[in-house]
């Protein structure tokens, strides 16, 4: 039901605030907030034809089906790699055959790195064999791997405080879950500060709030001037027992060995759709969600999921005959696992014409069952959203939480434009 928050936000808001002026002005129109709300409560009839098409009529399960389809004949879609462009060619006659409008593939230029072979084996106080992923955009190691003591901290803090006993060790993160936001530090920084008290490599517990000795990918960054060190994400499992074993004393000595590879930039594309507007068409509203993936799975969840109920949006638009008086344009971000870099190079593009977006839009915290939308924006559009939000009451999705964000419409957040993120009852990170 995640994208009836999508596609319903997006409708009431383009079919109302006739003036033509966006939601994110001090001065939304000439009308009393009063008059606003009763325009909204008239969309009733088109709330529950969309509840009723989506949940209960022929779209129930078409955004399931359609993202199985992609996921089991394409598989990981890592940014460089050549099952992401045959996604987006796919993806882009797809949009074509729903009759959608303007639908085109808008050129990036995209990381592109390839774990290559992967191993880590203590040697010390025991043999054992590690599961471990190399984290994108990392170096390699050499042939032979690297052999090193290790060094157990958990936390930045503690690495500063023991500086000199890292110093030709692999330093080992160990540090505790407190929510996806803070900890991912560790997997994004955790190399670059290991290298700078002269470290040879990083390995970081992976961050997630629970394991069946499980390890995970993600994106992390190097800095310039600082050494570029191997680096990669344990087993929560591995991560506590190296402590434990560090606590009493134990030598620890760890093999690592790497076969990443970073590649030049690649050519890619964000794919678009929209519904145009009837009144304002140069007004747009922007639904999103990323189809790239790492290379250890199939993405359906981060973020084939989000890009999926994205799309079904208009689908469900258009199977009503409804037409927007602003333009509905979804967007298939490329490359975001590498931090957003397509959405980025959209920003770019379409900056110039920043007062003519309404409403950024994202999904990409999972497709669980959903209680509401994130929202950034004055207290005025807020109040206005909730209105919209409580047309949702038939199927109890109708929560309006603060700090919306999404590392494909930061950039727009940024410049003053509102935000929507869908928010689940149940969020997992996994990646």
């Amino acid at each position: 039901m995640k994208f009836l928050l999508l596609t319903f936000v997006g409708v009431v808001h383009l079919l109302s605030l006739s003036s033509g002026k966006t939601i994110y002005k001090n001065d939304i129109s000439q009308r009393t907030f009063q008059e606003i709300k009763e325009e909204i409560a008239s969309y009733g009839d088109v709330a529950k034809a969309i509840i009723n098409l989506a949940v209960y009529g022929k779209a129930q399960n078409r955004s399931y089906e359609r993202l199985a389809l992609l996921v089991d004949t394409v598989g990981p879609r890592p940014s460089g790699s050549k099952s992401l462009e045959k996604a987006i060619q796919i993806m882009y006659q797809n949009l074509q055959e729903d009759g959608l409008e303007n639908v085109h593939l808008e050129p990036v230029k995209i990381p592109h790195w390839e774990r290559g072979e992967e191993s880590a084996v203590m040697l010390e106080p025991r043999i054992h064999k590690m599961a471990i992923l190399g984290l994108g955009s990392s170096v390699g190691t050499p042939p032979e791997g690297i052999t090193a003591e290790v060094l157990v901290v958990t936390s930045f803090e503690e690495l500063q405080r023991r500086a000199p006993e890292a110093r030709g060790k692999i330093v080992v993160y160990n540090q505790p879950y407190v929510n996806y936001s803070k900890t991912v530090q560790y997997r994004v920084q955790g190399s670059v500060e290991a290298a700078k008290v002269g470290a040879v490599a990083s390995l970081i517990r992976s961050v997630a709030s629970f394991s069946i000795y499980s390890p995970h990918t993600g994106i992390q960054e190097y800095q310039d001037g600082v050494p570029k060190i191997p680096t990669a994400c344990i087993t929560v499992e591995d991560a506590e027992m190296m402590s434990r074993m560090a606590s009493r004393g134990n030598r620890i000595v760890i093999q690592l060995k790497m076969g990443a590879k970073n590649y030049p930039d690649a050519d890619s594309f964000n794919t678009v759709a929209e519904i145009i507007g009837s009144k304002y068409p140069e007004q747009v509203v922007l639904v999103s969600g990323h189809l790239d993936s790492w290379d250890v799975g199939q993405g359906a969840m981060d973020d084939g999921g989000g890009a999926f109920i994205s799309w079904e949006a208009l689908s469900l638009i258009k199977d009503l005959g409804l037409r927007p008086k602003r333009t509905l344009r979804l967007v298939l971000w490329t490359a975001e696992e590498q931090g957003g870099i397509g959405a980025f190079q959209y920003y770019q593009l379409h900056k110039a014409n920043i007062s003519n977006y309404s409403l950024v839009m994202e999904s990409d915290l999972g497709t669980f069952l959903p209680s509401g939308l994130q929202f950034t924006g004055s207290e005025k559009a807020r109040t206005i959203v909730e209105e919209v939000m409580s047309l949702l009451q038939p199927v109890n999705i109708t929560q309006v939480f603060r700090a919306g964000e999404g590392t494909d419409i930061n950039f727009w957040i940024q410049a003053g434009v509102p935000d929507f993120f869908s928010t689940d009852r149940n969020q997992m990170w996994t990646t």
